[in-house]
C-alpha cells in the first residue's frame, strides 16, 4: 500500500469541516499540507482558520502551509500554487474542497448569490486545476478529487434548488473532462462525495434545524474515503463519481457505526442530495 509521507497536498477550503478532516488524515501519514482558506482570522459562530489547522496538522505528523485564499482570485491561485511547491518540492494532489450552497429555487435565487456558487463550486475547480497542472505533471502519482456528486438527471434534484444543483454537476462534469484529458499527464481525476449529510458548520446553518445532525456522519468518512483515493496506483481509478460508503466498504471497511455524529441516536442516517 502507498504512503502519504512527504507528498504534498493542496486543499481549498480547508479552514474546517471536510477539508479540515481530510488534512488531518493525510498529515498521519506524514504528508505535507497546504491549508488553502479564506479564514486568517477567527469567526464569531464558526471554529477554525488556516493557522489552527496548520498547528492540528503538525501536532498529527504532517507539516503545514497556511495560505488565505480567496478560489475567486485568478492572480492569487497560481501565486499559492507557486508558494506551495517552493516550500516542499512540487504538488502531488489537490483537493477542490471549498464550496458555495444556497438551496433557493430559480425563481427566487438572487443572481447574485448564484454567481458566487458559479465561481466557487464550478468555475474554481478549473482555476484551481489549471493552477495546479504544471506541478501534478511532475508528480509520481498526482490526483485531483473534485468534491462533488455523481450526476443524477431526475427533475427532483432541480426541481427546488436548480441553481446549486448546476454548478455542482458542473464539477462533477469537469471531472469527466479533466480525468479523460490529463490522463495522458499521468493525472487521476475523481469527484468524491457522502452517501449521507455530513455534520458541517455549512449544513447545520442551510437546514437550518441542528436536530438535522442527529441523522449525519462525521466528516471522517470523506477523510477515510478521499484517503483511499490518494494511496491508489496511478491509473487505477480516474473519471469516477465516488460515494464514500461505497468506496470504504470495496476497500475493507466494515465498521461504519465509527462515522455516526450522534451515537447514541435512534434516527435513521439521511442520504445526502443527488443519492438515492
Amino acid at each position: 500500500m502507498q504512503s502519504l509521507k512527504n507528498k504534498t497536498i493542496f486543499i481549498t477550503g480547508a479552514s474546517r469541516g471536510i477539508g479540515r478532516e481530510i488534512a488531518l488524515k493525510c498529515a498521519a501519514d506524514g504528508a505535507n499540507l497546504v491549508i488553502a482558506a479564506k479564514s486568517a482570522e477567527p469567526h464569531a459562530k464558526l471554529p477554525g482558520t488556516i493557522h489552527s489547522v496548520a498547528e492540528e496538522i503538525i501536532a498529527a505528523g504532517g507539516q503545514a502551509l497556511a495560505i488565505q485564499l480567496d478560489v475567486r482570485d485568478d492572480e492569487a491561485l497560481p501565486a499559492a500554487m507557486e508558494k506551495a511547491a517552493e516550500q516542499f518540492g512540487g504538488i502531488d494532489a489537490l483537493i477542490n474542497n471549498a464550496g458555495a450552497i444556497k438551496l433557493a429555487p430559480a425563481e427566487r435565487l438572487p443572481l447574485k448569490r448564484f454567481d458566487l456558487m458559479h465561481q466557487i463550486n464550478t468555475r474554481a475547480v478549473l482555476a484551481a486545476s489549471q493552477a495546479a497542472l504544471p506541478y501534478l505533471k511532475k508528480s509520481a502519482n498526482g490526483h485531483i478529487i473534485n468534491l462533488s456528486p455523481p450526476i443524477n438527471l431526475d427533475p427532483k434534484w432541480f426541481a427546488n434548488y436548480g441553481p446549486y444543483t448546476v454548478t455542482k454537476y458542473g464539477m462533477s462534469m469537469l471531472t469527466i473532462g479533466m480525468a479523460a484529458e490529463f490522463k495522458r499527464y499521468g493525472i487521476s481525476v475523481n469527484s468524491l462525495w457522502p452517501r449521507t449529510i455530513i455534520a458541517t458548520a455549512a449544513v447545520e446553518f442551510e437546514a437550518g434545524n441542528p436536530a438535522v445532525l442527529e441523522c449525519a456522519r462525521t466528516p471522517k468518512i470523506m477523510a477515510d474515503a478521499a484517503y483511499q483515493i490518494l494511496i491508489t496506483a496511478k491509473g487505477e481509478l480516474n473519471g469516477q463519481h465516488l460515494i464514500d460508503e461505497a468506496l470504504l466498504r470495496q476497500r475493507g471497511t466494515v465498521d461504519f457505526n465509527q462515522y455516526k455524529h450522534a451515537p447514541d441516536s435512534q434516527k435513521a442516517l439521511l442520504n445526502d442530495l443527488y443519492v438515492e
